[in-house]
């Protein structure tokens, strides 16, 4: 009985190699011939699938849209539908030249079904599908470039199983005053259609020539140009006893900006530009906590207005230096941590957490005090060296020394350093150094948060229980049994579990 659980326990120590083969394997391979997950980029100027086969002739599916004519700017609401279908690829181009790049940006109507893509040069010219879900009905947006041809066509590639698809099929060809109409193509829909809603307009576009002039502004990166499609921009103007404040950046979901007495979230005065359908609201808001930000009743805006084209939502506003009657709104005139968010928000304005983290200046300002021109970052310096620190301990001094114990102990075994095999003395300064990056890593938080973030997330925990095995693990090797002593394997096992287990949860933490 104990010669066979000797032999079990050896074979599952000659497991290790294979088993972290195996998880490399699992982790690195992606598959090449499909898109489930609507990553179709590379078929941007074909609109094929590369699935292996050829094309359906007569499409099943159709196009409609909710107007015929459009301005540069405008918003036309763009509907495909047809029997169950699996992916999808939808394009705006010139109806004269099909053979041309996609055109317009989109905006989605349902993102648990649909997301945007970016074909060639123009940001969000392109929608497909997140998953193989089943469907039948898909809604979009299209916003017409300022720089539109005078007929643009919408096209669909749709895709109802691996092998069977239908590519281009033809949509509705919408038009600008003045052009002439063509003749409704054979596969779009004679549905009753709306003229479509025109997109309000700002009364000039937002301009950075006067940031640290006569604007308070903050931009992310720095110096760029707020017309530029990644540019987040935070601008305000005192003018007498109001402020004028412009935001902008590169989302169809919500903007935000919120002032704050700390460099946390929580009791802090939130202004929210979220976009619904083709329209965007701008309202005021109060954060208590990380919970979803409290929406005022009552709006103490004035002079709004918006645009939304081209991947960018800019919108204006004014509001007083002081509003006593409205409480949770901060007097502008002292200074304040500033946070600039940008999310996703579904249909009825429901906005989602923000998916990075939001851009927080590095001191408190005074947005009415002299005019700066300013950045920010969204990871304060010590939680940088936190993930700096981690990464390197995790990703490059573990993984060395999982090599050298695994592969360099035949080839070192008579070198010796110290009176000890050279593979096991590089090997135990590599493993002690995780251990000593990952304590310094591990206290960084602790220090920038004053304690324990209640509101972080599984992270914490993690990272508690794969510093809890770092240390348990070192504590191990120090008692490590001789060559040839009966706990040995005993000991090797344990010292690969406890190993492995640190290095799966503290890679799934760096990610």
């Amino acid at each position: 009985m104990e010669r066979k659980f000797i032999s079990v326990l050896l074979a599952w120590m000659e497991l290790p190699g294979l088993a972290f083969a195996v998880w490399m394997l699992i982790c690195f391979y992606a598959p090449v011939g499909g898109y489930p997950n609507g990553k179709v980029r590379e078929a941007c100027t074909s609109m094929i699938p590369c699935h292996g086969s050829s094309p359906q002739l007569l499409p099943k599916h159709t196009i409609t849209v909710n107007g015929t004519e459009f301005k540069p700017g405008d918003s036309i609401e763009v509907h495909l539908s047809g029997p169950v279908f699996e992916g999808f690829f939808i394009q705006a181009r010139d109806a004269e030249h099909l053979e041309s790049p996609a055109l317009g940006s989109f905006m989605l109507a349902d993102r648990r079904a649909s997301q945007l893509l970016t074909c060639g040069r123009t940001k969000n010219s392109a929608v497909s599908h997140t998953s193989k879900a089943k469907k039948q009905h898909i809604k979009v947006y299209w916003i017409a470039p300022g720089d539109a041809p005078k007929r643009v066509q919408f096209l669909a590639t749709v895709v109802k199983k691996y092998r069977t698809f239908w590519v281009k099929i033809p949509g509705p060809i919408v038009s600008q005053p003045n052009a002439l109409s063509p003749a409704t193509p054979l596969h779009a829909t004679s549905e009753a259609v709306a003229t479509s809603h025109p997109v309000s307009y700002l009364s000039k576009p937002f301009n950075a020539s006067s940031c640290g002039r006569t604007k308070f502004c903050i931009r992310n990166p720095s110096n760029c140009d707020p017309e530029s499609a990644s540019c987040f921009f935070l601008s305000f103007q005192q003018e007498g006893s109001s402020v004028f404040i412009e935001m902008s950046g590169p989302s169809e979901g919500y903007l935000a900006f919120a002032l704050s007495h700390d460099q946390w979230m929580g009791d802090d005065d939130a202004y929210l530009c979220v976009g619904e359908d083709h329209h965007v609201h701008t309202v005021t808001a109060y954060l208590k906590g990380r919970s979803p930000p409290v929406l005022d009743s009552e709006n103490a805006l004035e002079d709004v207005s918006w645009r939304l084209a081209d991947g960018l939502l800019q919108c204006s506003f004014r509001r007083s230096i002081h509003l006593p009657a409205h409480k949770g709104r901060f007097n502008l005139n002292a200074s304040y941590y500033i946070f600039l968010a940008d999310g996703e928000a579904s249909e009825g304005g429901v906005i989602h957490k923000h998916q990075q983290q939001p851009l927080i200046t590095s001191g408190m300002y005074n947005v009415t005090g002299l005019p700066q021109d300013i950045g920010g970052s969204r990871s304060p310096r010590l939680i940088k060296a936190h993930g700096a620190l981690m990464f390197i301990a995790w990703i490059t001094t573990v993984s060395i020394g999982v090599i050298v114990a695994r592969f360099f102990k035949p080839v070192w075994s008579y070198s010796f350093l110290f009176g000890k095999e050279m593979w096991f003395q590089v090997h135990r300064m590599l493993m002690l150094t995780t251990v000593m990056l990952t304590g310094i890593s591990f206290v960084l938080p602790f220090i920038y948060r004053g304690g324990w973030s209640q509101q972080a997330g599984f992270h914490p925990y993690l990272g508690c229980t794969v510093m809890a095995l770092a240390i348990f693990q070192a504590l191990m090797a120090g008692f490590r049994p001789s060559r040839h002593a009966p706990r040995r394997q005993l000991f090797n096992w344990f010292h690969w579990s406890t190993g492995t287990a640190a290095r799966i949860l503290a890679g799934k933490q760096v990610q």
